[in-house]
C-alpha cells in the first residue's frame, strides 16, 4: 500500500482490508510512519514517537477487533502505556514511564487500535490551544499555519486533519477534544461523564469533568470505538446509563422520528460570538430543518458564567498542585521556578492556598449546572450551539506565557462560553464542521445531548456529515499531490 492509497481510507476502512488479507498492519504502520516523517514536523504534532518499535509490533499484530491493527496515536495526557513515554507537554513531567497499561489502553489494543507515537499537547492539558514550551515550539493547524489548531488534544487533531491516521485518542475536561476538532475540521465527541474508564490509576479527572475518547475523520469511526471501549469500569466513582446496542448501528439505522432540536444562540454574560461561528450554527440549523427536524430558540441557561469559571480556576489549581508534588515526590526535590510556564507556576500557587471548603463549593457548582442542563434539555432531543466563539485562535493570543493563572482561565472562558460547561454537567456533545471559510478555514457547530445519549448525538452528527461532508477535504500544505499527498 502506498501512502497515497493510505490516504484514501478511513479507520474502518483500513480495517476491512486487513480482515481482507488485501494489506497487513505492518504495511499500514509503514505509511503512517512515513506520513508522521514528512508531515509531523510542518505541524508539530507528534512527541515521543516509537517508529522501528511499532514497526516490529505491527510485524507480530494478531489481529483483532473492530479494527483488525491499525495504526493509532495516544494523545500525551498521561494515559498509562508500558510502550510509550509521556510528558503531559511539561518540562517537570519529562519523559515518564508506566509500569502497567491504563484500562482504556488495553481496550484500544483489544479494539485493534495500535499506537506508535504520543500527540503533543499544552502544559497538562490546561490549555485550548497547543503551544507548550516543552514541545520545542507550537503545534500549527494544517489549514492555516498561523492559527492554533486548539487544545488540548491539538496534536491529535492536527494528526488526524493531516491524515497521518484516520483517528487518534483525545481527551476532553473543559472542551478539548471539541475545540480541537473545530479549529482542524475533524470530528470530536466528549461522551457523557462516567462512559469511558479512567482507571486503574484514578477514577476521575478535574473533579468528574474529565472524559477520554478520540478525534476522527468520520463519524462512524468514533462511534465504532465507542462499541469497542465504552462502558462501566469495576470500582469507578461514576457511571453512564447503560448503552441500547451498538452506536455504529444506531448511526446506520438513523433517527426513529423527527427531532426537537434546541438552538442556543447567545453566549453567557452577552459575550460576543464572531460572524463565522454564528453563521456555521444557522447553516447547521437549516440543514436540520431540511431533513424533517424542528428547530426551536431555547434561552442561555440561567447560572453564574463568571462564578463557574473561577469554580473551574479552582479545580485546575488544584490538580496542578495535586500532580506537580506527586511527580515532585518521584524526582526528590521541590518544584524549581522554570519547572512551569508562568501562568502554570500561579496555578500552583493558586492551588497551594486553596481551602478544603472552596474546593468543595467549586465541585458543588459543577453539580448545580449539570441540573441546570438537565431541565434544559428536558423538552428537546438535542441542542446546537456555536463551538467557539471565534475562528480558531492566531497562534501566541492564549499564551500560558504572560498572565495570571486567573485571567489566563478567564480569557479561555471568553473564547469557550458554549463548551466547558458541558463538562461540568457531564452531557455528551460533539463538535464537527458544516462550513468552511473562503481562506479554507473549517467553522464547527456543536450538539449537545442529554445524559447517556450519544446514539441520538451521532445519529445527527452523521445526518449532518452526510449534508455536509469534510472527509474528503485536504490541507493546502500538502499539495502539489505526491506519493504521500491525497488526491
Amino acid at each position: 500500500m502506498t501512502p497515497l492509497e493510505y490516504l484514501q481510507h478511513d479507520a474502518l476502512g483500513l480495517a476491512a482490508l486487513v480482515r481482507s488479507g488485501a494489506v497487513s498492519s505492518r504495511e499500514l504502520m509503514e505509511c503512517a510512519i512515513r506520513l508522521a516523517r514528512e508531515r509531523g514536523p510542518m505541524i508539530n504534532a507528534i512527541c515521543h514517537p516509537e517508529y522501528d518499535a511499532a514497526l516490529a509490533w505491527a510485524s507480530d499484530w494478531q489481529p483483532r477487533g473492530a479494527f483488525q491493527g491499525i495504526p493509532f496515536l495516544l494523545k500525551d495526557a498521561g494515559l498509562p502505556s508500558k510502550r510509550l513515554a509521556s510528558s503531559i507537554g511539561s518540562k517537570l513531567f519529562a519523559n515518564m514511564r508506566f509500569a502497567l497499561n491504563g484500562t482504556l489502553f488495553e481496550r484500544f489494543e483489544n479494539a485493534g487500535l495500535l499506537p506508535f507515537a504520543r500527540t503533543t499537547v499544552p502544559e497538562l492539558c490546561m490549555a485550548p490551544t497547543t503551544e507548550a514550551v516543552a514541545n520545542g515550539g507550537p503545534t500549527r493547524n494544517p489549514w492555516d499555519l498561523a492559527r492554533s489548531t486548539g487544545g488540548s488534544s491539538g496534536g491529535a487533531a492536527a494528526a488526524v486533519a493531516a491524515g497521518i491516521v484516520p483517528l487518534a485518542h483525545a481527551t476532553d475536561g473543559g472542551g478539548s477534544i471539541r475545540i480541537p476538532a473545530s479549529c482542524c475540521g475533524v470530528y470530536g465527541l466528549k461522551s457523557s461523564r462516567g462512559l469511558i474508564p479512567m482507571g486503574p490509576l484514578r477514577g476521575e479527572g478535574w473533579g468528574g469533568l474529565a472524559a477520554d475518547g478520540v478525534v476522527s475523520r468520520t463519524v462512524r469511526d468514533t462511534a465504532a470505538v465507542l462499541d469497542e471501549v465504552a462502558g462501566m469500569e469495576i470500582g469507578a466513582p461514576y457511571a453512564a446509563p447503560p448503552r441500547n446496542g451498538s452506536y455504529l448501528e444506531a448511526i446506520a439505522r438513523g433517527p426513529e422520528r423527527a427531532l426537537r432540536i434546541g438552538v442556543w444562540r447567545q453566549a453567557f454574560n452577552g459575550l460576543p460570538v464572531a460572524a463565522e461561528p454564528m453563521a456555521g450554527l444557522e447553516r447547521a440549523a437549516q440543514l436540520c430543518r431540511e431533513r424533517g427536524h424542528e428547530l426551536v430558540d431555547v434561552a442561555t441557561p440561567d447560572l453564574d458564567y463568571d462564578g463557574f469559571i473561577k469554580a473551574l480556576t479552582e479545580v485546575m489549581a488544584a490538580n496542578i498542585k495535586v500532580a506537580s508534588d506527586a511527580r515532585l515526590a518521584v524526582l526528590r526535590r521541590g518544584l524549581q521556578p522554570d519547572d512551569l510556564e508562568p501562568a502554570m507556576l500561579d496555578g500552583y500557587a493558586i492551588g497551594a492556598r486553596l481551602s478544603a471548603a472552596e474546593y468543595v463549593a467549586s465541585i458543588q457548582r459543577f453539580h448545580a449546572i449539570g441540573r441546570v442542563f438537565a431541565n434544559t434539555l428536558l423538552p428537546l432531543d438535542l441542542m446546537l450551539s456555536p463551538a467557539l466563539t471565534t475562528l480558531p485562535a492566531p497562534l501566541g493570543s492564549l499564551s500560558m506565557r504572560g498572565p495570571s493563572f486567573a485571567e489566563f482561565r478567564r480569557a479561555v472562558g471568553r473564547y469557550t462560553p458554549f463548551l466547558a460547561v458541558i463538562n461540568a454537567a457531564g452531557l455528551p456533545a460533539a463538535c464537527q464542521p458544516v462550513d468552511w471559510t473562503p481562506h479554507g478555514v473549517p467553522v464547527a457547530c456543536q450538539v449537545i445531548g442529554p445524559f447517556g445519549r450519544e446514539d441520538r448525538v451521532l445519529q445527527l452528527s452523521a445526518q449532518l456529515e452526510e449534508a455536509a461532508p469534510w472527509a474528503h477535504r485536504r490541507p493546502a500544505i500538502f499539495e502539489p499531490a505526491s506519493s504521500t499527498a491525497a488526491a
